[in-house]
């Protein structure tokens, strides 16, 4: 059984732990999926921020710029080509693109109102400035034509085509070969990718009083090969990678290539370009990005007229969260490993504890089964096998005392047979001695030496007819007569009987009769009988005065419950288990046959009735009757 024991306890934690990590996994995985989904959208809207303040940046500086009273002073004769305006310009203009210093590549440029250069400069990525620029004209850029022709600011994603860049030497910087890129589409989404350049791009119209030519300043920040948002977007937010395309072309990005650089000139996945370009709606999800799996975000990005012109991106290798979820799922495995192999080792010493009890219950069993009444099993602690040991304890002392009780009513049968052959046999020769010893006695004068003899006779024959009597009654104890009766008016005519007999002169009887006391089906003689005896016992218990109170209550409502308790001297407890034997008697001789406790005994038996004694030597003794209610009393009639 130990082995069982163990081997099931092992098994259950085994599959209890085995459940837990696999439920614990699938939480966990549920959970890094959402934290991943959650970090995407989190590094989206980081990167959208860091994206919008670079678009107020560029619109800041245009509009300091085109606000400035020395500019707006100066440009009248700066579009006359006036060298003192253009000076006045380019120190207005050069001052305000380093000051504050505008990180990456940006250009600045005054145009008039046919889009024309006047004077501009470019900030290089390294914060230096190029020569003066005054020739170019840039009226062709569809933005401008908007600016100038509703006479409105515009800030937004455009792309700068090759031969405005070439006027002003960011050309060079805009190119870029296009590479080979798995699962990226056969085409790419705008022809002039690699050449043409993606910006941000702020114009601001100028208002100049008494000129009806509208002037405007122009604020370029060129994504090609220049990486500084990018990477301040990775370095400040805490992006694991951002990119920037140009239509599905890498333009600035910090993500790696399979040599470990960045990956500008690849392309985006034809998954990705369906969605985003195509449909115009953000991506979110796994994404095949240049060599590997990401989890990433895509939201598109717009030129002035809602255009799609490229895409923003954040991403962050797959590989590092499926590595989390490995790690983790190796350390679940080995706590539960670990957890078994403790399991196992506990599981010995409390399957022997388990154990223990159980096979000391078998072995008990197997004594009382061979009739060992006085196999009893030791309790462990307070749980169900204490509960268990005791209810096999209570089952033997059960037991035994059922047994006893049917030994002593075997008893009692058999000495109820024996008494009536023997009553039969003796109670006629027995009446013939009485009568003629009555009639010798009547006759012989009191004189005659033999009259006293003759009184001796008769009453040692008056007190063996007296025996005989109780001989008789004592073996008709298994003949019932039921009828409706009525406890409590019994006991008051049994009372009132007993009362005329001068042992109770001195005696005190008291009656407490309960309430609702209902009649029961019993053999009113026979229980009259009872009664009787056991007042008689209670008299004979006391010496002089004392007292004999009498109860009845219904108890459960399935018993009525009679209670004699007297104060006389009490029964020792060495012959407690004595009282119900037939013949036994502590009375002198020729007091009493031993037979009356027997016969109650027996009619309360038959009545399907319980009776007790308590005593206690010097303080009285108390009996206890207990009938049913509803239950037929056996052979009755």
């Amino acid at each position: 059984m130990q082995i069982v024991l163990i081997g099931s306890f092992v098994l259950m934690v085994a599959l209890t732990l085995g459940l837990n990590a696999l439920v614990i996994s699938r939480v966990i995985d549920d959970y890094l999926k959402s934290a991943e989904a959650e970090r995407i959208d989190r590094d989206m809207e980081l990167a959208s921020e860091f994206y919008r303040l670079k678009a107020e940046e560029i619109t800041d500086v245009g509009q300091r710029m085109a606000k400035d009273p020395r500019v707006i002073q100066a440009l009248p004769d700066a579009l006359q080509h006036r060298a003192e305006a253009l000076e006045t310009l380019d120190q207005e203009l050069s001052r305000k693109i380093t000051i504050p210093n505008l990180s990456g590549t940006h250009f600045i440029a005054l145009l008039d109102d046919r889009g024309n250069i006047v004077v501009g400069r470019v900030l290089w990525s390294n914060d230096q400035l190029s020569d003066r620029i005054t020739a170019g004209n840039w009226g062709g850029l569809p933005i401008i034509e908007r600016v100038m022709s509703r006479n409105a600011a515009i800030t937004a994603t455009e792309i700068i085509p090759q031969e405005f860049l070439s006027q002003v030497e960011l050309a060079g910087q805009a190119f870029i070969p296009l590479k080979d890129t798995p699962k990226a589409a056969s085409l790419p989404y705008e022809q002039r990718e690699g050449t043409a350049g993606l910006a941000l791009t702020s114009v601001i119209p100028i208002d100049l009083e008494g000129i009806s030519k509208r002037v405007a300043v122009i604020v370029v920040y060129l994504f090609n090969n220049d990486f500084t948002l990018v990477d301040q977007i990775r370095d400040t937010a805490g992006v694991d990678t951002a990119t920037i395309f140009y239509g599905d072309l890498r333009v600035s990005t910090n993500v790696p290539d399979e040599s470990g650089e960045r990956a500008v000139g690849t392309r985006v996945s034809q998954e990705v370009f369906d969605v985003v370009l195509t449909q115009g709606q953000g991506y979110e999800g796994e994404a095949f990005v240049v060599n590997e799996w990401y989890i990433t975000r895509y939201e598109p990005l717009l030129n002035h007229l809602d255009q799609v012109v490229g895409i923003l991106y954040v991403g962050a290798r797959k590989s590092s969260f499926d590595s989390l979820i490995d790690a983790f799922n190796q350390r679940v495995i080995m706590i539960a490993f670990i957890c078994i192999l403790c399991a196992a080792f506990f599981t010995v010493p409390i399957s022997r504890f388990i154990a223990r009890p159980i096979a000391e219950l078998v072995e008990a069993n197997q004594r009382l089964s061979q009739g060992d009444m006085s196999v009893r099993v030791q309790t462990y602690g307070k749980g169900e096998l204490s509960l268990l040991g005791d209810s096999f304890n209570n089952m033997v002392e059960k037991l035994d005392e059922t047994q006893k009780k049917l030994f002593h009513q075997e008893k009692l049968a058999s000495v109820g047979q024996l008494a009536a052959g023997v009553a039969h046999e003796i109670n006629n020769p027995l009446g013939t001695i009485l009568l003629l010893a009555d009639v010798m006695y009547k006759e012989t004068p009191e004189s005659d030496t033999h009259h006293e003899d003759l009184a001796m006779v008769i009453d040692e024959a008056t007190r063996c007819k007296t025996i005989v009597a109780d001989l008789l009654n004592f073996s008709r104890q298994q003949d019932v007569l039921t009828t409706k009766t009525d406890i409590q008016a019994l006991l008051e005519k049994v009372v009132a009987d007993v009362r005329r007999n001068p042992s109770f002169d001195q005696i005190e009887i008291d009656i407490h009769f309960g309430r609702d006391v209902p009649d029961i089906q019993a053999d009113q003689d026979q229980l009259q009988q009872v009664f009787i005896n056991l007042l008689n016992n209670a008299a004979e218990a006391i010496e002089g005065k004392g007292k004999i109170t009498i109860s009845t209550q219904v108890e459960n409502g399935q018993w009525l419950v009679i209670q004699l308790t007297d104060t006389g001297c009490g029964i020792p407890e060495m012959d407690m288990g004595k009282l119900f034997t037939p013949f036994f008697t502590k009375k002198a001789s020729g007091k009493g046959t031993g037979l009356g406790l027997a016969i109650v005994y027996g009619i309360v038996k038959m009545h399907r009735g319980q009776i007790q004694v308590q005593s206690k030597t010097g303080e009285g003794t108390s009996v206890t009757v207990s009938l049913p209610i509803r239950s037929t009393p056996g052979n009755g009639r």
